[in-house]
């Protein structure tokens, strides 16, 4: 037998603050929160997985080049995060990417829009069906 993986169902992110991390990534990227508990909290990243958020008093900020993406419809998406996180949050960007940067309890975070090679294996699910886009 062959195991059949369909996706990835969760990530978890450690935070400083949990208060402070919910409005963080509710403001920046509009996510909607699914449930919160005391000391973590998980969000709706499309439709078929959920980002989860434990609080961890005292961490330390992450300095490696481990991350995860967060794909945005289009390029002007991609620029409203951009600017929120380098006006309103005083966050540097990280280079050479389009939109990479820490967030203040150090997860590194890469912003990415559908327009990448990535749409071909992306056609299937329905939240990029609803978008119309086609290849």
């Amino acid at each position: 037998m062959s195991v059949q993986v369909y996706g990835c169902n969760h990530l978890a992110i450690e935070v400083g603050d949990i208060q402070k991390a919910v409005a963080f990534y509710q403001d920046l990227f509009g996510l909607e929160k699914l449930d919160q508990g005391e000391g973590d909290a998980f969000f709706k990243l499309g439709e078929h997985q959920f980002l989860a958020m434990f609080e961890r008093k005292n961490m330390n900020a992450d300095a490696s080049d481990r991350h995860f993406g967060i794909m945005v419809r289009d390029a002007n998406q991609v620029a409203e995060v951009r600017d929120k996180l380098t006006t309103k949050y005083r966050i540097k960007l990280i280079p050479p990417f389009g939109c990479d940067f820490r967030d203040p309890w150090g997860n590194r975070i890469q912003v990415v829009d559908l327009h990448d090679e990535s749409l071909i294996w992306l056609l299937p699910y329905r939240e990029v069906q609803k978008t119309g886009l086609s290849f």
